[in-house]
């Protein structure tokens, strides 16, 4: 009876972890929508009863297991009105609270207090009035509080210093008054309290901060304590004039403050921090994204594809901890980090030369396609100024800077496999946009640089849609001419065969190492390969990188032959890139089979021809 017990509860216990997780966070969905029903919006937000609040809900973001609702990001959405209570509080494990950038009035929801897991809140430029809540010391866990450009009035709660994990507080711009409280908070490194009606002595402990924030006040510094005496005074009475040795001090450390202020100065010059705490990293020499006024009703404003449940606008963008990935062909890509932590790719767009109909027209194109080889398109942005496209951000870099980095030293290599995995991928990638469009829909920059590892380490091809809207293609003697077909160079028109062209030099990169114009030296190198190829010397034409992988060379023979019949100088002889990707994905079964000495009956590759045909008069460039 044991023995049957103890199986009942395997049996029981196996169907439990085989069954699929169908964990809905059931009462912070109805919280949710008991709040949409009671604030009227401009921007139609695509929650409802019967969809998944975690899977699709705009805004929403679900902790790992579903459980819970722990962020709601809705700014600049045209919410209007006063909070209703008891529905934003009902979410007890909200950890962010963005609702900038919206019409809500009334007093300050007081009951958001009542989340103790909230680390950051984000009103800013809203309605809000009335007095702060003089107790905020239930949310030990904030680390962010931005209340900026509301209607605030009454005093700065001293409650604040009891939030010990703060780093950001900005009252910017309201109407607050009274005397500045002694927020003496280790962590805190972002202090706005500019453009109020404060008044009185500024805490010492304050004096850390830049003037800056505390402009549009009536504030006074605290007195400096005097210097100390450099030796006892023989009498209490004060002489009506400085030693010589008082004077000198007084210059050195006059020239010390100088120096340290200049020094400030350029720091904050350099470095400046947003209203939500992110710090603002400018590239040398690149010019800032202009920040235009997004307003939800207006022409200027990101526009999101359907299915994505981000959240986020221009100026979230703008906003954001911004690194500079590289300048291409199109234009430059950023890596943004926005405050809920979610980090996508922008790239902004140099030199479009189509109309806006168009421009979204190609957009939309691109953006319905949905394919695990092929890079998201998230959203875009078009206006007269500026024209910006928003993808996933794929943290293991591209293919060319896996390739190229920093070679030699403790260079961690390109091994085979991963090689192996982004030419199959990025195969898949581009069969899957070449069937879109009634099969006639082109990519028109296939580059290694526009190749990522996705999550499966599989190529992925980014980039899309952006071909046909920009200037005509690359002149030679760019970086990207390496990879262009013969007659694209010729005509300034892609298709689907100069795609497989651009392909083949990407496989043929990944076998050698080197990048299509080797800097400098100029190297062409697809010529380069059918020069060496041709002389019989097809073993110096993989990277030396490749010689510790043992048991690799037929494999690499094989995507050598590929990569040559990708780049025959007449369009009409090149591969479709199905069978690219069919031949790409026998190789792993080639390589397998011919060294088990046995062939699998659902496949039988061609045998490999000998090396000399590789470079065939028919195949050079």
């Amino acid at each position: 009876m044991g023995v049957s017990f103890i199986f009942t509860a395997i049996l029981v216990y196996c169907a439990t972890m085989s069954s699929p997780a169908t964990t809905e966070p059931v009462d912070d969905k109805r919280a949710l929508l008991d709040f949409l029903d009671s604030v009227s919006h401009s921007w139609k937000l695509n929650w409802d009863n019967t969809t998944s609040a975690c899977g699709s809900w705009t805004g929403i973001t679900c902790s790992g297991d579903n459980s819970s609702v722990v962020a709601v990001r809705l700014p600049g959405v045209g919410l209007k009105g006063v909070i209703p209570s008891n529905t934003l509080s009902r979410l007890s494990h909200l950890q962010i609270l963005s609702l900038r950038s919206n019409d809500l009035t009334g007093s300050f929801p007081a009951d958001l207090l009542q989340l103790p897991d909230l680390i950051g809140l984000h009103l800013q430029r809203n309605g809000f009035h009335g007095p702060l809540p003089s107790n905020l010391s239930l949310w030990k866990n904030l680390t962010v509080l931005n209340l900026s450009e509301n209607e605030f009035n009454g005093s700065i709660p001293s409650s604040l210093v009891n939030l010990t994990h703060l780093t950001v507080l900005n009252l910017a711009n309201n109407s607050l008054s009274g005397d500045v409280p002694d927020i003496n908070i280790p962590s805190l490194q972002f202090l706005d309290l500019s453009n109020n009606n404060l008044t009185g002595v500024l805490p010492r402990s304050l004096s850390r901060f830049p003037s800056s924030s505390f402009s549009g006040n009536n504030l006074s510094t605290p007195a400096s304590s005097p210097p100390p005496s450099l030796s006892p005074s023989p009498s209490p009475q004060h002489s009506s004039k400085f030693s010589e040795t008082a004077v000198l001090g007084i210059i050195i450390g006059s020239c010390v403050v100088a120096f340290v202020s200049i020094a400030l100065l350029l720091i904050v010059t350099n470095r400046k921090i947003d209203d939500d705490g992110e710090i603002l990293t400018a590239a040398k020499k690149e010019k800032p994204v202009k920040k235009t006024k997004m307003t939800p009703d207006g022409n200027s404003k990101l526009v999101f594809f359907e299915g994505s449940n981000l959240a986020f606008d221009l100026e979230d963008l703008l906003r954001a901890s911004a690194e500079v990935l590289g300048k291409g062909t199109f234009g430059t890509t950023y890596k943004a980090a926005l405050e809920d932590a979610t980090i996508v790719a922008v790239k902004r767009l140099k030199e479009v030369v189509v109309g806006r109909k168009e421009f979204e027209q190609q957009m939309e194109t691109a953006g319905s396609i949905k394919h695990e080889n092929v890079a998201t398109l998230r959203a875009y942005y078009y206006s007269k100024d500026e024209k910006l496209v928003v993808y996933d951000y794929y943290n293991q870099g591209s293919a060319s800077s896996l390739l190229h980095a920093r070679r030699g030293g403790d260079r961690v290599p390109l091994d085979w496999e991963t090689r192996l995995r982004i030419a199959t991928g990025a195969a898949r990638g581009i069969a899957c946009i070449h069937t879109q469009s009634g099969g006639k829909l082109v990519h028109g920059n296939v580059k290694a640089s526009n190749i990522f590892l996705n999550s499966k380490h599989f190529g992925c091809v980014s980039d899309l849609g952006l071909a046909t809207v920009m200037s005509p293609v690359a002149a030679p003697g760019t970086r990207s001419a390496g990879y262009r077909a013969p007659e694209v160079t010729d005509t300034r028109k892609a298709t689907q065969a100069s795609d497989v062209y651009s392909f083949g030099v990407v496989l043929l990169e990944l076998l050698t190492g080197k990048s299509p114009v080797a800097g400098e030296e100029a190297v062409h190198l697809v010529r380069w390969v059918h020069s060496v190829v041709r002389e019989e010397w097809t073993g110096e034409v993989f990277d030396v990188e490749l010689l510790r992988y043992p048991n690799i060379e037929e494999e690499m023979v094989a995507m050598l032959q590929i990569g040559m019949a990708c780049v025959a100088r007449m369009d009409a002889q090149r591969p479709k890139i199905e069978d690219v990707v069919r031949l790409l994905e026998d190789i792993r079964g080639r390589s397998s089979t011919q060294s088990a000495g046995t062939r699998s009956p659902a496949s039988t590759p061609a045998p490999t021809p000998p090396l000399t045909q590789i470079g065939s008069p028919s195949h050079r460039d």
